[in-house]
């Protein structure tokens, strides 16, 4: 386990890290657009107030780490918008400080608040999405990317190490579908030990990540990286959620992370919420993924700062907040 885990303080006092909730989804229903290949980055751009103040709400409603704005943004993608490898560098470098700005105003404006009272100082984190989120067709619910390992590591690496330059206190590489896109993390994450790491999976059922490979051997990934302090699932179905966790229990002993999304299904060929999909509270299972040894508990898409204010008071009921966001 790496030495300085910002984590390990949060656990040692509450047993479990709350995590934020959606960033694009909730963005949209506040009225942002985000009809663009760059989805939640496309605001990066144009209103970055608006990125953090959300990052705000989600601390005050009781999230003790931000996951930054970062998702979908690359070197790449950004090109595509006609601008440059400096101007997407700070780009990628300002997801992490809006998202640090955010806490540091949080914490200085309500330090004798309830909001704030008997609580650690929030974390962030520098989401690293998957090569499929860049390519924004639905295929980091896919896999298959039909590239090599190589081509997978060049892409992720000038990306990851822009974003390290930023110093955020850990990395989230998240939603990732297949054993190869974690493979290719884990080499690359093993080259970076300074900042920790968790690695969470997308999976289409409570067997297999979303290209078709077992759970199992994905989450055992983590033992072999030191730079890794937590392995799970997140942007999944919350029913698959328990067996995930159990099946990754059973290959590693790192700590497990669980941000599920609301149980609605996302159409990448419309690029839409199918209809007759009914949300899940995660109030409803978040006990049973913290007892299926889930440490870093959260959500993702479709769930809001309410939901996030809704968990803390269930699985940290002492820590109640008092307040309604």
């Amino acid at each position: 386990m790496i030495s300085d885990d910002p984590l390990q303080p949060f656990l040692a006092e509450q047993g479990v890290v709350i995590l934020d909730g959606a960033l694009a989804t909730e963005l949209e229903r506040r009225g942002a657009d985000l009809r663009d290949e760059l989805w939640s980055a496309r605001l990066l751009i144009e209103d970055p107030e608006m990125v953090g103040q959300l990052h705000f709400d989600y601390f005050l409603a009781g999230a003790d780490v931000a996951v930054s704005a970062s998702y979908q943004a690359s070197f790449e993608g950004f090109a595509r918008r006609g601008l440059n490898r400096e101007e997407s560098e700070d780009l990628l470098q300002s997801s992490v400080r809006i998202a640090r700005q955010a806490r540091d105003r949080f914490w200085i404006e309500l330090q004798d608040s309830a909001e704030r009272a008997g609580r650690r100082r929030p974390l962030v984190a520098a989401s690293v999405g998957s090569f499929g989120a860049y390519l924004a067709d639905g295929s980091e619910y896919r896999g298959n990317y039909g590239i090599s390992n190589r081509e997978l590591k060049a892409w992720h690496r000038p990306r990851l190490e822009a974003l390290l330059k930023a110093e955020p206190d850990l990395l989230a590489c998240e939603t990732i579908p297949c054993y190869q896109e974690g493979e290719v993390l884990v080499e690359l994450l093993d080259e970076y030990r300074d900042t920790p790491a968790w690695l969470s999976f997308s999976c289409r059922n409570g067997e297999e990540v979303c290209g078709g490979e077992d759970y199992g051997s994905c989450a055992a990934l983590a033992g072999s990286c030191p730079t890794v302090v937590a392995v799970g699932l997140n942007c999944t179905a919350p029913r698959f959620a328990e067996p995930l966790l159990q099946k990754a229990r059973e290959k590693t002993d790192k700590l497990l992370v669980c941000y599920p999304n609301s149980g609605e299904l996302w159409e990448s060929a419309t690029h839409s919420w199918a209809a007759g999909n009914e949300p899940v509270q995660l109030t409803e299972l978040a006990d049973s993924w913290k007892a299926a040894g889930a440490g870093l508990i959260g959500g993702c898409c479709r769930t809001s700062p309410g939901d996030i204010q809704a968990l803390r008071a269930t699985l940290l009921p002492s820590g109640n907040l008092n307040t309604t966001v």
